[in-house]
């Protein structure tokens, strides 16, 4: 009955009725025994605003007490503080408890260990032993036994170093926490770099008060819009657990593929990696001062790639971006937001190099409702549609099924591809005039809704 929480990524679901006492507990102790296995003897535990966290961190410290493994209480920090704490504190692992940019009442595990996303195959394996656990009925009492350990402060000194350069520049700034955990890092961060910045909803709180935690909404910018309106020159938000990042001038909402390229201007002979959603403009003016490679959509499958293939960036069109060059290769949109204050202050004017890019028209990602049944077999469907019936469409000059489908014609190319972590179909589209990318937008969608109605 809890299978469904076993993500591609993580553990993601609704708290009480598929993270309760029972379940979290169970996925503790399975978690704690497999960490043993490969050696781990110390985890360090964070979490998000989410209203259900003190309850959560309750139940899974206590599974991994039974599993006789040193618990770290990390307390209210960004996704990617957890991640730091693997990397410069002596942690073994690191679990986060966020339900990241879902609505309030979601919540879930990303999980990590020695330095390394625990992801997709490992899930799978780890449902069965969860299963198991509950199956035979385990008793595992409250141990709430927890170290504290302020990495907070650790990580806050370790990026102000890093920036020191930035210290007073002349920029001002306008930042939305959106009542996130990106509020405990940022006052502290304008002090030390003395920034001239406007921070909004910075007080965490898991009712989220002022708008949904999701930057990558437009309608979740409308206050940066609004501050960027007066006197504001760069705007900044962040989604509830600080691992994804929108950057709005005073023109446009710069998506993440843009901001691969802009970062690639500021690194010598770059390796970008980014995933099926980014626009080929992208990858072809990158491919000019550098080299890209496409991967899957996803932060697990992102830095996997990025640690086999020595990848200096990698980057989601959604707002995550992955420094290995100066950083450690994780998602973290504040380490994200500093790099791209470091553009403005080396005079990169954010507008103008993406202005001097060739013209194309591209849709946002548009997000198809499907059940979380049927998404992977519609997807399916499509790709066995397309190959039998392609003379439906203009000459295809390419498709890859690396996540899903992406078709290349002649003048622009469609993708569409199941989420791992809602129930959605993502579909995106790109073509050198409106008319053929409506045209594309048009075939594919109607297309879709004819296998959905079947399916």
């Amino acid at each position: 009955m809890f299978g469904h929480i076993f993500r591609e990524y993580d553990i993601r679901g609704i708290f009480e009725r598929d993270l309760n006492e029972i379940s979290t507990k169970a996925i503790g102790y399975a978690l704690g025994l497999e960490m043993k296995k490969r050696g781990v003897e110390s985890v360090s535990v964070g979490y998000d605003a989410r209203l259900s966290a003190d309850m959560l961190f309750k139940y899974l410290a206590s599974g991994l007490n039974k599993a006789n493994l040193q618990v770290f209480d990390i307390g209210l920090v960004p996704t990617p503080v957890g991640y730091f704490s693997t990397f410069t504190d002596n942690f073994d692992a690191n679990i986060m408890i966020t339900g990241s940019h879902n609505p309030k009442d979601y919540n879930g595990f990303k999980i990590t260990i020695y330095k390394d996303s625990y992801f997709g195959q490992d899930l799978q394996e780890l449902k069965v032993k969860v299963s198991e656990i509950l199956y035979n009925k385990v008793d595992i009492e409250n141990n709430f036994k927890a170290i504290k350990s302020d990495i907070l402060s650790k990580y806050i000194d370790y990026i102000s170093k890093k920036f020191e350069h930035l210290k007073g520049m002349k920029c001002r700034i306008i930042s939305d926490c959106a009542n996130g955990t990106a509020g405990v890092v940022l006052q502290k961060l304008k002090e030390n770099l003395k920034l001239d910045m406007e921070i909004l909803y910075s007080n965490p709180d898991g009712n989220f008060p002022n708008h949904h935690p999701d930057p990558s909404i437009e309608d979740n910018l409308k206050d940066i819009k609004n501050y960027l309106l007066k006197d504001f020159d760069i705007g900044f938000g962040f989604d509830g657990d600080s691992d994804r990042i929108a950057v709005v001038t005073k023109k446009r909402n710069i998506k993440g593929d843009e901001l691969a390229y802009l970062y690639a201007l500021n690194m010598d002979n770059p390796k970008i990696m980014g995933e099926v959603k980014f626009s080929q403009n992208i990858y072809e003016a990158i491919n000019k001062i550098g080299s890209t490679y496409m991967g899957k959509t996803g932060h697990s499958n992102i830095k996997k790639a990025m640690k086999e293939q020595g990848i200096d960036l990698g980057a989601e069109v959604s707002g995550h971006i992955f420094f290995k060059e100066r950083y450690l290769g994780f998602d973290d949109a504040i380490y994200a937001m500093l790099r791209m204050l470091e553009l403005i202050y080396k005079g990169i004017d954010l507008d103008k190099e993406l202005e001097k890019l060739p013209k194309v028209f591209s849709t946002d990602e548009i997000k198809i409702e499907v059940s979380e049944e049927n998404k992977f077999d519609i997807v399916n469907k499509f790709i066995k549609f397309l190959k039998e019936n392609s003379g439906d469409f203009d000459e295809i000059l390419s498709m890859s099924e690396i996540d899903g489908i992406r078709v290349h014609f002649k003048d622009g190319w469609a993708l569409l591809r199941a989420s791992n972590t809602t129930p959605v179909l993502v579909a995106r589209f790109e073509a050198n005039s409106k008319k053929y990318m409506q045209e594309l937008k048009n075939k594919f969608t109607n297309t879709v809704e004819k296998i959905k109605n079947i399916t």
